[in-house]
């Protein structure tokens, strides 16, 4: 399976549970590994033929700026869900990290893995 993957991609959202989390956006990390359904692009070099990375950049921040999250999980989840409906991926694994949220810890979150490696 080809996969195509978008990384350090950095979004501007209000997510949390704590109120002082909710008080202003904070920035989340999103790398992101989306299975091609199939590899016909690498062969004729056109992007009709493949998922159009832009497109989905673009839909994912539209989606995630528009809302609000408590928990990074949901995040993940609905993102995941949002890229096989529209995209028609058959498989996705989507890690959201939360940056210096926590005293001592960099970085923090969670990665979900949805659908099938064909």
């Amino acid at each position: 399976m080809d996969t195509l993957f978008l990384r350090d991609f950095r979004l501007q959202i209000i997510i949390g549970v704590y109120e002082w989390e909710r008080r202003a956006p904070q920035t989340i990390q999103l790398d992101i590994e989306i299975g091609l359904p199939h590899s016909r692009a690498s062969l004729s070099d056109n992007v009709a033929d493949t998922i159009n990375y832009a497109e989905i950049a673009e839909r994912i921040r539209d989606y995630a700026t528009q809302r609000e999250f408590n928990l990074v999980e949901a995040l993940a989840e609905q993102i995941a869900q949002l890229v096989i409906r529209e995209f028609g991926t058959p498989w996705i694994k989507v890690c959201v990290t939360k940056l210096g949220v926590v005293r001592g810890i960099r970085q923090l979150g969670v990665c979900v893995e949805r659908g099938q490696k064909i």
